[in-house]
């Protein structure tokens, strides 16, 4: 059973932990871990969602993501995220922290208040190399920048609901 430490709307630890359920049932604030991977030749790899998830089945998303738990750094989650969804080892040193941000998102009568800690693990990866986690993951795909972009611009077509995430990557993208 998943247990999250549970965080004020500061961001400040409580003390107090909380399962999963408990979490998104009484919309307490917890953490969350994401990550794009990005290529030599800046192409940027996303996961297709499995068409049993609860949120956003079937459409695009960072390839890595999920809670972190308790007693958890959020590095240390991106690290078991990542081997777990996508069969892939990577360390400490292939992780570069970028940002912070607060997201709400309530579907039915799941509520989820997160803390998202952002990454970007820059790593050539084989997707023939990649061992997916089928509950969780459908599909993986390099999209190059501009398709990208231009998929954001177009009302987010094919990517999940995740509207902050997809504005910090154009910014991310225009950049590079």
């Amino acid at each position: 059973m998943e247990k999250f430490d549970v965080l004020n709307e500061f961001g400040e630890f409580t003390g107090k932990v909380a399962t999963r359920e408990e979490c998104h049932k009484k919309g307490y604030w917890h953490r969350a871990v994401y990550a794009f991977i990005i290529d030599e030749n800046k192409n940027i790899l996303l996961q297709k969602r499995s068409p049993s998830k609860k949120s956003w089945p079937n459409l695009w998303d960072p390839p890595v993501g999920g809670h972190v738990n308790s007693g958890e750094f959020g590095r240390q989650a991106i690290i078991r995220e990542t081997k777990e969804e996508l069969g892939i080892q990577i360390s400490d040193d292939d992780i570069k922290y970028l940002l912070c941000s607060t997201s709400i998102n309530i579907q039915g009568n799941i509520i989820n208040k997160h803390y998202d800690e952002c990454y970007m693990i820059t790593k050539n990866i084989d997707t023939s190399d990649i061992v997916l986690q089928k509950d969780e993951v459908e599909d993986v795909k390099f999209f190059s920048k501009e398709e990208l972009i231009k998929r954001i611009d177009n009302n987010y077509e094919g990517l999940s609901g995740k509207t902050a995430v997809w504005n910090f990557l154009k910014v991310i993208l225009e950049k590079i």
